[in-house]
C-alpha cells in the first residue's frame, strides 16, 4: 500500500448508464469568455454587410437616456417590413447596432406597437426570442427595462400567459406596458427619445376611446378620429349627420 495522506479527500461511482454531462458543471467564466469568443466572431461576420436600407427605415436606433441613466434604444415595429427582411438577417443588423453603436454601461428599449401589424410588421415572437438568447449574458444583464408603448390585447394576453415561460433571463419582468404617452413622461424627459407624429396620433386616438385597449373597437369606421382634440354636442354631430345624408341623397340624384 502506499504512504497515507494528510489530505482528506473521497470518491463518488456513478453507474456508467447515467449519462451525465459535464457542461452544467463548467464554470460560468468559461461560458462567458465562450459568449464573448462568439460575439467577436458574429461581429466580424457583418461588419462589412450593407445595412443602410434598414438604418433608412429608422426602425431601431440610439437615442438619449431615460431618468434613470440608461441609453436608450428606439424600436418603432411599424418601420419594420416583416414580409422582406429574414429573421436571420434582423438579427445581424440587431447585433451589429449593438456592437457599434451602444456604449457601456445600462441601457433600456423604448418599443413603439403602435399600429403594428402582424402580418406586416411582427417577425414573430419565437425569432425575438432567439435574437435575445443569442446576446451576450453582459448585454442582457446591462438591459435593464423595454418600455412597451401601446401594447394591444393580444399582446397582453400572449405575454401574460406565455411569457414567463417563453422568455428567460428575467426578461419578462424587465417588461413595462405604457399605454399611453403621458405615463412614459413618468420615465423619461421629453427631448430623449423622438416620438413619430403617426404615434402621436395614435395615442390621441386611444385617449378617446379607451376601449380600444381591451379589444373592443366601438366605432368600427374610426369616424371619432376626425373629432379627435374637440367638443362635440349631439345637436352638432345630429347637424353633421343629416349633412351627409343629405349629400348622399344629391349625389344619388
Amino acid at each position: 500500500m502506499g504512504s497515507s495522506s494528510n489530505d482528506d479527500f473521497s470518491v463518488v461511482v456513478l453507474a456508467s448508464d447515467l449519462g451525465i454531462d459535464a457542461r452544467p458543471f463548467l464554470a460560468k467564466h468559461d461560458g462567458e469568455i465562450e459568449d464573448q469568443d462568439n460575439w467577436h466572431d458574429c461581429s466580424q461576420d457583418f461588419s462589412d454587410e450593407d445595412f443602410s436600407d434598414l438604418d433608412f427605415l429608422q426602425l431601431f436606433r440610439l437615442e438619449g437616456s431615460d431618468k434613470s441613466g440608461n441609453r436608450i434604444f428606439r424600436i418603432v415595429g411599424k418601420y419594420f417590413p416583416a414580409p422582406v427582411v429574414s429573421g436571420d438577417r434582423l438579427k445581424r443588423y440587431i447585433f451589429q447596432k449593438i456592437h457599434n453603436e451602444l456604449p457601456e454601461g445600462p441601457f433600456c428599449i423604448v418599443y413603439m406597437h403602435s399600429t403594428v401589424q402582424k402580418e406586416d410588421n411582427s417577425p414573430g415572437i419565437t425569432i425575438l426570442r432567439w435574437i435575445y438568447e443569442e446576446l451576450p449574458s453582459e448585454i442582457k444583464d446591462r438591459l435593464q427595462v423595454i418600455y412597451f408603448i401601446h401594447p394591444g390585447l393580444r399582446s397582453r394576453l400572449v405575454f401574460a400567459t406565455l411569457g414567463r415561460f417563453f422568455l428567460s433571463g428575467g426578461l419578462y419582468w424587465k417588461i413595462k406596458y405604457v399605454s399611453r404617452l403621458q405615463y412614459l413622461w413618468d420615465d423619461i424627459k421629453k427631448g430623449e427619445v423622438e416620438i413619430p407624429e403617426f404615434v402621436q396620433n395614435h395615442d390621441k386616438v386611444l385617449e378617446h376611446r379607451p376601449l380600444t385597449d381591451y379589444g373592443i373597437e366601438p366605432d368600427p369606421l374610426h369616424l371619432t378620429e376626425h373629432f379627435v382634440g374637440r367638443e362635440y354636442t349631439i345637436f352638432q354631430l345630429d347637424c353633421f349627420y343629416l349633412f351627409l345624408k343629405e349629400q348622399c341623397w344629391l349625389l344619388v340624384s
